[in-house]
């Protein structure tokens, strides 16, 4: 029972752990792309994928191999994530100047191919954040390795489910009624970009400064 609680607990955790700030900002940022739900939706499970990759990876290095990862090489790790949201957002300003400036041209879909390889390398990346907090905590709570790797694995489909959850709530404002109201779209494009850069900022500030 000592140990079935905390598996059990590592579904919710790793569920709420989706609905955390940055990485609702960089989801929001991503499904700007997206007129459909369900290619919003498949963002989210992808981000899932790549954020439980990275957990998974650093767990068994610590876990298992025994590797030491120290907390000045997790505050890097910190700051790679605010650089990737910096990027990612001004990368969506970019990508929407260009989409608004060609528009006259010729008709430019909104929604981009479905590839979800960015979803994924966004998720890779934010694996990083928190990870090494996360795996010490298993460490000192569970005995056994094959429990710790277990309780990681629980938890990154938690934050697969809870990604998936927030990508299709954050695609609504952008389904294919509200793209008609092209003000409206550019605004929220805008917004969501700018809060991205302005948190990527400040989470590089405060792990390098």
């Amino acid at each position: 029972m000592s140990t079935l609680f905390p598996l059990l607990l590592a579904t919710i955790v790793g569920f709420t752990h989706a609905f955390e700030v940055d990485h609702l900002l960089a989801v929001s940022n991503i499904v700007t792309r997206r007129k459909s739900v369900w290619a919003s939706v498949k963002d989210g499970i992808f981000w899932g994928l790549g954020h439980t990759s990275t957990i998974m990876i650093v767990g068994i290095l610590m876990i298992v191999v025994r590797v030491a990862i120290t907390q000045r090489t997790f505050g890097y790790f910190e700051a790679c994530v605010g650089l990737m949201l910096v990027v990612l957002g001004g990368h969506r300003l970019w990508k929407g100047w260009r989409h608004n400036a060609h528009a006259h041209d010729h008709h430019h879909p909104h929604d981009e191919p479905d590839g979800h390889g960015l979803a994924y390398g966004v998720g890779l990346v934010h694996g990083l954040a928190g990870s090494g907090t996360l795996v010490l905590l298993v460490m000192t709570q569970l005995r056994s390795s094959w429990e710790g790797i277990v309780y990681l694995f629980i938890f990154g489909l938690g934050s697969i489910a809870g990604m998936l959850v927030a990508s299709g709530v954050f695609s609504l404002p952008f389904s294919k009624k509200i793209q008609q109201l092209k003000p409206l779209r550019m605004g929220l494009t805008l917004l969501s970009s700018v809060l991205c850069m302005g948190f990527g900022m400040k989470v590089i500030w405060i792990n390098l400064m």
